[in-house]
């Protein structure tokens, strides 16, 4: 399924509603599914796409970011950070279903339009975090190639707008950013952005980000790479970096969602690998085996329900690299780029 895309105006698109499935409008919610001619058909045949039950969806979840309606729009290039003979840094901000994000845009000197890619960097402390921060290697080099890179600093980071409920609700509100950073490139009208060719690159925490937008958006990009991702059910995530830590955001958590125990219905609704039977565009997964933050059992057991389910993912580890990558980072991104030159170039 591909979402509609309409260049040079503000949009919102609406998912599209697959065959023999039902969708209720209850918690004031519409679902529309556009006409024929305004969507391409599905390029391969297999699984149908799960969507949420005919029943309200519960908003802090996969099914409800599905339901929603997403709207990213109003990209502005503000002040000039930093110029390159390869390119030029500026600081941008984009609205996303209501809130101002805050990011870094890089845009390749030469004649484009060029392909663009949106970065999801990993956890950094809000009260520390800079914009534009997160991946700096990845932004110079990827623009270097000649993408024009966005990367977003979420919401609650940086000049991005606050979202008391975020953290509470899982973090779930930078995967609407991130979804809404591409709508944003796509509604631009920006000479130098080709709108259709953009893919996803997420580090750590915005690997999980960038498998949230897979799932809920199938047709949204052409491509996804992940670096050290999270678990895919982060259930996982909140025991490993959060509860033993004794961040009393846990106990918040749990008592507005009830424990994986208590409520495990919520929690395999929040989980990206619940629903990979939904996603329509390949994924690289780069993870080295020396990880001791992010665990290679994570992405093996993510890259077995992809390959389960008939995706098309690879899974590329890098024999005593960690968390961070050093020696094999160069090796790391040139399977990067080889796998955006497939699909985007």
């Amino acid at each position: 399924m591909r979402w509609r895309r309409t260049v040079g105006v503000a949009v919102g698109l609406l998912l599209v509603v697959p065959v023999g499935c039902t969708a209720g409008d209850e918690g004031g919610s519409a679902r529309t599914s556009p006409s024929a001619s305004a969507r391409t058909e599905p390029e391969s045949t297999g699984p149908t796409p799960r969507s949420p039950t005919p029943t309200a969806a519960d908003p802090v979840s996969i099914p409800g970011l599905i339901a929603r309606e997403h709207r990213g729009t109003d990209l502005r290039l503000g002040s000039v950070l930093a110029r390159t003979a390869a390119y030029t840094r500026y600081a941008v901000t984009y609205e996303v279903n209501g809130l101002t994000v805050s990011g870094i845009m890089n845009v390749p000197e030469g004649e484009g339009p060029f392909p663009a890619l949106v970065l999801a960097h990993g956890y950094i402390d809000p009260t520390v975090y800079t914009t534009g921060g997160g991946m700096p290697r990845e932004q110079d080099l990827l623009a270097r190639e000649g993408y024009v890179v966005l990367h977003t600093d979420y919401r609650n980071h940086a000049g991005s707008d606050d979202d008391p409920d975020n953290d509470v609700n899982l973090r779930l509100g930078s995967t609407e950013d991130v979804i809404g950073a591409v709508l944003a490139l796509r509604s631009s009208g920006r000479p130098e952005i080709d709108v259709d060719r953009i893919g996803l690159l997420g580090r750590s925490m915005g690997g999980g980000v960038v498998y949230n937008t897979m799932v809920v958006a199938p047709g949204l990009v052409d491509a996804a790479v992940v670096f050290a991702p999270v678990s895919s059910r982060p259930a996982e995530n909140l025991d490993r970096f959060q509860r033993r830590e004794g961040d009393p955001i846990v106990a918040e958590i749990e008592a507005a969602h009830g424990t994986p125990e208590e409520n495990p219905e919520f929690w395999e609704q929040v989980s990206p690998v619940t629903y990979v039977d939904r996603v329509t565009e390949p994924l690289v997964i780069l993870h080295g085996t020396a990880d001791d933050t992010c665990p290679l059992a994570w992405s093996r057991e993510t890259a077995a329900a992809f390959e389960k389910a008939g995706k098309d993912v690879e899974l590329v580890t890098y024999d005593g690299e960690g968390h961070t990558f050093g020696p094999r980072w160069p090796d790391s991104m040139r399977t990067t780029l080889a796998f955006f030159e497939r699909h985007l170039g």
